[in-house]
């Protein structure tokens, strides 16, 4: 017998035991007072610390009772679409913003000179690491390539293991500045190697910002409008935080107050984002609009598509699981604000290429579905679009390939990362070292 029949011979007996031994009993968590994923039954999450760098409200207190309100989501005492509004027509959002994260406000004008030119005299790898490390092996899971040249990116830092502030900035500003090449670099090793499609490795250039690298980078030509740059940028913006209470950063909180190194913190933040309940719910709404494209004649016909979410919701379609992904939050109530800044320049770009048939499907979806899904779920706090509604479209619509949604998701939420994990060096000093109560049974 072969190993790999010897293995799954083995796995299939004994998976089992433990599944039988490992089930614990809903009724034991409400028993205890405990919370499944650390939220209560109300969707409130469990406070497991503090933080300056962001929050999000869902809702307001009203005569003691907790209100849907229309979300919003702060940086660092700024509403991100005041942000969005003060940039303007500027480049440089993404760069902006990652200043505010890291250092608590906006540069001024020779600050913010400066960070760019620390950005672009960081963006570079090591001698022959594209070559010796990103091309080899290369993976159709972004997210695992750039997770290990992270962490073989340690190998090259002679101050790896040093933890002190000023060391761990430098080390952030410089993945900051490097994961769009990760990213990119790693889609065009599987490309190349995996689907057997021509090889071009473009630097990046100093005088463009995170997001126009990241389409020059990624194409053929180099070339991008700048409308396509400008979407990009703000896609980058609303994604690079998101209140401190999300999978991603908790991690990177808590390997952070081990005294790991940087390089491992990130890591581990890089291996939470890549869960599909994390970071690649974008993935499962283009899945399912594909899905609604091959099973509706007409998509622009509102009770044909109405007819179809209904059999989407009864379970009767698409992935037979009763949801319509990109709908809800498990924070926002009435709205996610995210959605609606973006919302807008979604549609500028789909005009632009041309997508206006598309936009109204999407458009369609979002008022049908939000009152199917009230109609037929008891919803505590209200259902509406979120942000991932419609960034899949977006990304699609500048061609980016689907191995990239979720590394770009990371390109954007590095800065917070680094933000949090800067704030738990600074203002911490204890292990997270959570609870969990044992219902083990003794053996007598």
């Amino acid at each position: 017998m072969g190993y790999t029949e010897r293995m799954n011979k083995y796995s299939d007996k004994m998976t089992p035991l433990f599944v039988a031994n490992d089930t614990i009993p809903n009724e034991l968590f409400s028993a205890h007072g405990v919370n499944r994923g650390l939220r209560d039954i109300n969707g409130k999450g469990v406070l497991t610390g503090l933080t300056s760098i962001s929050k999000i409200n869902a809702f307001k207190e009203e005569n003691g009772q907790r209100i849907p309100c229309d979300g919003e989501l702060w940086y660092r005492g700024y509403q991100v679409q005041d942000l969005i509004k003060m940039y303007g027509t500027k480049r440089f959002g993404y760069e902006r913003t990652a200043f505010l994260l890291l250092f608590g406000r906006l540069p001024d004008d020779n600050e913010f000179e400066e960070f760019k030119e620390i950005l672009a005299l960081n963006r570079s790898l090591p001698t022959n690491f594209t070559r010796d490390v990103i091309m080899k092996a290369p993976s159709h899971d972004i997210m695992n390539s750039m997770t290990r040249s992270i962490l073989t990116l340690a190998s090259y830092d002679d101050d790896v293991a040093d933890l002190s502030l000023n060391n761990v900035l430098k080390q952030c500003i410089r993945l900051i500045a490097v994961f769009p090449m990760l990213a990119v670099y790693g889609y065009h090793a599987y490309n190349h190697y995996e689907c057997d499609e021509s090889m071009y490795i473009h630097r990046p250039d100093p005088q463009l910002s995170t997001a126009e690298n990241l389409l020059m980078m990624l194409r053929p030509d180099k070339s991008f409008t700048y409308l396509e740059a400008e979407v990009l940028d703000i896609a980058l913006i609303l994604h690079m935080e998101h209140g401190g209470g999300n999978n991603s950063t908790f991690t990177t909180r808590v390997v952070t107050s081990s005294g790991s190194d940087t390089y491992s913190a990130i890591g581990a933040a890089m291996s939470s984002l890549k869960g599909p309940r994390h970071g690649g719910a974008n993935l499962k709404v283009m899945e399912m609009m594909h899905d609604i494209k091959m099973h509706v004649t007409d998509i622009n016909n509102e009770d044909k598509v109405r007819a179809y979410l209904e059999r989407i919701l009864s379970k009767e379609a698409f992935d037979h699981k009763g949801l319509i992904y990109g709908m809800g939050h498990a924070v926002y109530s009435l709205s996610d604000p995210r959605e609606r800044v973006f919302k807008g320049f979604v549609k500028e770009l789909s005009d632009a290429k041309h997508k206006e048939r598309e936009m109204k499907l999407y458009s369609i979806i979002e008022e049908e579905a939000t009152e199917l899904i009230a109609k037929e779920r008891k919803i505590y706090k209200g259902v509406s679009p979120n942000v991932d509604f419609y960034s899949g479209f977006v990304y699609d619509m500048l061609g980016i390939p689907r191995e990239l949604f979720t590394p770009i998701f990371a390109v954007a939420r590095i800065s917070g990362w680094s933000a949090h994990r800067l704030e738990e060096l600074v203002g911490n000093g204890k292990i997270i070292r959570p609870a969990y109560l044992s219902v083990m049974k003794e053996v007598n």
